[in-house]
């Protein structure tokens, strides 16, 4: 059984951590304005292995006997396995998830009151969060991989196929489209390396630092950083360095959060080119079913809901950075109350990317391409206008005046009522001579694209090479 915390007549069990000094218990208005264990709570399963690994130091520094400690532990499983199975009851009155998880542990165990020896709120909850972005983290970047790993197919199995490219959604130059997803990839796996940054800002401990001050007690921190596995490569125990900033610090929350935006941005940009593609004006790609829905009276629609969806929720993810940001800008130091809403943006935050990504990808892989529509497109002759330039620069002409020259060409070409590679002979020779009478050689997406040899340019050959480099990069990713 559990210890009373009955004082004056007063119990104060369902406040045991703090009720002490207090003559009444809180209102019960406060209890529901003060209360986070409604989206707290799921940080359980971590808040279990931080005290599971709190308990196994104290027993090795004299604090709990052998007997006390396993108690420890195995009442803090049992409960793990009631939050698990849903049979656990969380109580408001309890504030946290941490206070319903130790009041529970001291109905089980008596030595539950000797768990918190040294420890604050302020240091466990830190490392609680410390924890889950090392989880979420890892979690993210496998969604990544994923969208990484069916863009990749894409472009391999599409690598045949061109597109024109846009600059201020104008027909631009062409580019194969395989080069298109392969942006995305790049893209995708900048944020993976971002959300790896912030699993290893998160791999520091602070548990021991208390409330803001440690304690005078033999707290063996490298030992709960080691248990937790708070370490470095060689196995190093990796602790925060100052307990104030321990437990105020903020940093990785933003850090996570300015990771996620930055994702929402990519997501989202790739949801609107697909949302171009697929609308009748380009046809270039066809959506799956199951990521679309229908009009409620226009029966012909076919609307791109999951990816407009994805769009919209960027937007909310951006916002959760910008309202962390503002929350932590004014607080002094250490430990204030208003550090309790960091959570809610930053489980928002992860909860809508994984969403996301999963959507995502799911939506990738049932894309259907129309290269027909595809090489109508790129068949616009305008799109090779560079290239006229660049032959003329070949010939001598220099830069600027080339330039001048094949817009007089496709002014010229306007006013006749015909594509630039349809001018006739001698309308282009009177503007240039030094075009030839083999200028029409440029018009060919092939060529055009086959002598775009250089580092990120987008012919075959380094379009083949970079799928299998990301291909490499994946497999790589896996076994790591």
């Amino acid at each position: 059984g559990g210890q009373s915390a009955i004082v004056d007549g007063m119990d104060f069990s369902k406040q045991a951590t703090w009720g002490g000094r207090f003559d009444e218990p809180p209102a019960e208005l406060m209890l529901r304005f003060s209360e986070s264990v409604s989206f707290d709570r799921r940080l359980a399963a971590f808040d279990i292995q931080c005290s599971q690994a709190y308990a196994a130091m104290l027993k090795h520094i004299g604090i709990l006997n052998d007997l006390e400690h396993e108690s420890i532990h195995q009442g803090l499983a049992a409960i793990g396995e009631e939050i698990e199975s849903g049979q656990f009851i969380w109580q408001i009155e309890l504030e946290d998830v941490h206070m319903n998880i130790e009041h529970a542990l001291s109905k089980r165990t008596d030595a539950a009151a000797k768990l918190h020896t040294g420890r604050s709120r302020n240091d466990q909850v830190a490392t609680d969060m410390r924890l889950y972005f090392k989880s979420i983290c890892s979690t993210i970047r496998d969604c990544l991989k994923g969208v990484i790993a069916t863009l990749t197919e894409r472009a391999e199995v599409q690598a045949e196929i061109a597109i024109p490219g846009y600059t201020h959604f104008q027909r631009a130059q062409p580019v194969g489209i395989a080069h298109h997803w392969l942006a995305y990839v790049e893209m995708f796996a900048r944020d993976y390396e971002r959300f790896q940054a912030v699993w290893q800002r998160a791999n520091i401990c602070p548990l021991g630092s208390g409330a803001l001050a440690g304690s005078t007690l033999p707290i063996d921190r490298e030992f709960l950083a080691r248990t937790l596995g708070f370490i470095d490569e060689k196995g190093n125990p990796r602790l925060t360095q100052n307990s104030m900033d321990a437990v105020a610090d903020r940093d990785v929350f933003i850090e996570f959060a300015s990771a996620s935006a930055l994702c929402s941005l990519h997501y989202s940009r790739l949801a609107e080119d697909l949302i171009v593609w697929s609308s009748v004006e380009f046809g270039f790609v066809s959506l799956p079913e199951a990521f679309t829905t229908g009009s409620s009276l226009m029966p012909q629609k076919k609307n791109p809901d999951a990816l407009e969806l994805i769009r919209g929720k960027a937007s909310r993810v951006q916002g959760n950075l910008h309202t962390l940001l503002t929350l932590v800008k004014g607080l002094p130091l250490t430990y204030n109350r208003d550090l309790q809403e960091d959570k809610p943006p930053v489980f928002d935050s992860a909860d809508q990317t994984i969403l996301c990504l999963e959507v995502l990808k799911a939506t990738l892989a049932g894309v259907e391409t129309r290269p027909e529509r595809c090489r109508a497109a790129v068949a616009d002759p305008a799109l090779l206008a560079t290239d006229l330039v660049d032959l003329l620069v070949e010939r001598g002409v220099a830069f600027r005046a080339a330039h001048h020259c094949v817009g007089a060409l496709v002014g010229r070409a306007e006013k006749l009522g015909v594509g630039l590679d349809q001018l006739p002979q001698e309308e282009a020779i009177a503007i240039e001579p030094l075009l030839g009478d083999d200028w029409k050689t440029v018009f060919d997406v092939r060529r055009a694209l086959e002598k775009r040899t250089q580092a990120g340019m987008p012919s075959p050959q380094n379009i083949k090479k970079q799928i299998q480099g990301w291909k490499n990069w994946l497999k790589g990713s896996s076994e790591h």
